[in-house]
């Protein structure tokens, strides 16, 4: 499967996006208009070996709820994943049975090998 979870708002996405270019046979879905199901999430989790590898601290809600004063645990975040688009580390790029999280130099040029290779 080649899949790119993404966020259309998000300027940072979209400049990988472009990096990432060519797609030839990716699926684009950006998660604020398609939720992730708990199934995607569950296979990003196999290959990426834990939720906590899903999740973004970066997100403004981590500090607004107060989550960076809490000790999370796997259910946790697989719950606030789902709970709400913004939570997960993005962009994630799936090709086949690799998984690329998160936007930084280091993944997305991994990325970009495994996609033009």
């Amino acid at each position: 499967m080649k899949k790119i979870y993404h966020l259309s708002t998000c300027d940072t996405c979209q400049r990988i996006l472009k990096e990432l270019h060519p797609l030839e046979g990716f699926t684009l879905q950006d998660i604020k208009s398609e939720s992730i199901t708990a199934k995607q999430l569950e296979q990003m989790r196999e290959l990426s070996g834990s939720y906590e590898a899903l999740f973004s601290k970066r997100a403004r809600l981590y500090r607004e709820k107060g989550l960076n004063d809490k000790k999370l645990s796997e259910t946790d975040y697989k719950n606030l994943i789902l709970e709400h688009y913004t939570f997960l580390k993005r962009p994630v790029v799936q090709v086949d049975s690799q998984i690329f999280i998160g936007n930084s130099k280091k993944v997305v040029s991994a990325a970009k090998e495994s996609i033009h290779s």
